[in-house]
């Protein structure tokens, strides 16, 4: 073996330039490696001495054996292979087949006197590099940097399939986990909502079915009330009297019950409503305590949205409700309804869809109101701020409103003082 090192002439130097054009290109040096596979040194030092005079600069290593060729694939890492065609041994083909299962990428150059073009054309399209005749050596070295070229061209490739092959395997991977993932979710969420449907349907049958013997409590001690009179003690009075108003309470909480029911299965059908044609409606059904309390009720030029019409008048009929009962004693109960059209970006506090644009609807009153903190747990089932014997009610009529906002795919929120009124602001989005 034979190990030969050429620095770049200075003779020919526009050919120099060239090559060194060539080798900036594919980001070569001068540490270039050329494994010569060459039985006659004459030849082999011809093609080091062409190779010099095109101003290639480069280390080589000559071998003539298979032994030693496939030692120097291994060790000396050659950046391309020039080779005879018939060797002692073997030949091209077989030299050839060898470097692509070590160093598949690395081009393979025939350089050789005894094969035709015919036969340099079918090895080239059986894979090898190129060739060259061995007498006309003069263009070898622009063939091996072009065949360097395309060999670092094909690492990239090679490196960007494999990086896209890695990238894709874990995108598979990644895809197949998020399906898993969505169909688990989809099965809990489907497995909630059969369960959700059962809780709602046992509440309203369970609400339903208490119905009658409420009724027949209620008919009992009012027949105990007119016939018994005269038979009954003060004290027996008097427990009747508690007996009927908590069966009476017992009937509210029923209707609240069947009222959030059907607000929570009942289909959704949105109609473009007159938010003013709603507002009346409402105050014609409450116009007895109206007028009982001495209520004003305020509403002008309300937008127009997208709602479901029944649920939005319960909602308002909850929250006109609300107002007139938690009035200032003394001081008649005065509700403003306003609306105005907003942009979700210019609320980013209140959890509204960027960009999305809303119906905004407040209601405001002169009433008790009641202290900043309470003003998420108003909207819970139950909940009630203040005394049952001074304020009816079950502490459902909000929670129903919360309800109704959410099947607008909306937001209800509160502000209040204590003893300073209360607004409440409803966001629905426009559709």
């Amino acid at each position: 073996m034979q190990t030969l090192l050429f620095d770049v002439a200075g003779n020919d130097g526009k050919k120099g330039d060239q090559i060194a054009k060539y080798l900036d290109s594919i980001k070569m040096t001068a540490d270039l490696k050329i494994l010569i596979l060459e039985d006659n040194e004459t030849d082999a030092d011809l093609v080091c001495r062409q190779l010099k005079k095109s101003g290639l600069s480069f280390a080589s290593e000559i071998v003539h054996t298979r032994k030693k060729y496939e030692d120097a694939l291994q060790n000396f890492k050659p950046d391309v292979v020039l080779s005879d065609y018939s060797l002692p041994g073997f030949d091209a083909v077989t030299a050839f087949r060898i470097k692509q299962n070590k160093l598949p990428l690395i081009p393979f150059i025939i350089v050789s006197g005894i094969i035709g073009e015919e036969n340099a054309v079918e090895l080239i399209k059986n894979g090898v590099t190129d060739y060259t005749p061995k007498n006309n050596l003069v263009g070898l070295a622009q063939k091996i940097i072009r065949a360097l070229k395309e060999a670092e061209e094909s690492k990239e490739r090679k490196s960007i399939a494999d990086k896209l092959a890695i990238q894709t395997a874990e995108l598979i991977v990644a895809n197949k986990q998020l399906l898993f993932q969505n169909e688990e979710k989809e099965k809990r969420a489907a497995e909630l909502a059969i369960i959700n449907k059962e809780l709602l349907a046992f509440s309203y049958i369970s609400s339903h079915d208490l119905q009658e013997p409420l009724r027949k409590i209620q008919t009992f001690v009012t027949l105990l009330l007119e016939n018994e009179h005269q038979n009954l003690s003060d004290k027996g009075k008097h427990t009747l009297h508690r007996m009927e108003l908590a069966a009476a309470r017992m009937r509210h909480l029923i209707n609240d019950l069947l009222a959030l029911s059907r607000v929570s299965t009942t289909e959704l059908e949105f109609e473009y409503t007159d938010l003013n044609s709603i507002v009346e409606e409402v105050k014609t059904v409450l116009r007895d305590i109206i007028q009982e309390e001495g209520a004003t009720i305020e509403a002008t030029e309300l937008c127009h949205a997208t709602i479901i019409p029944f649920q939005f008048r319960q909602l308002l009929r909850n929250l006109l409700s609300n107002s007139i009962k938690f009035s200032k004693p003394g001081v008649p109960p005065h509700v403003i309804i306003s609306s105005s059209f907003i942009n979700g970006s210019d609320l980013k506090d209140q959890k509204l869809i960027p960009g999305k644009e809303y119906c905004l609807i407040n209601v405001t009153d002169n009433g008790i109101g009641f202290e900043p903190h309470f003003s998420e747990r108003i909207f819970e089932v139950f909940q009630k701020l203040h005394n049952k014997e001074i304020y009816e009610g079950t502490g459902m009529g909000l929670a129903v409103a919360k309800k109704i906002v959410e099947n607008h795919k909306g937001i209800i929120t509160a502000t209040s003082e204590l003893n300073n009124g209360t607004t409440f602001h409803i966001y629905i989005p426009v559709i």
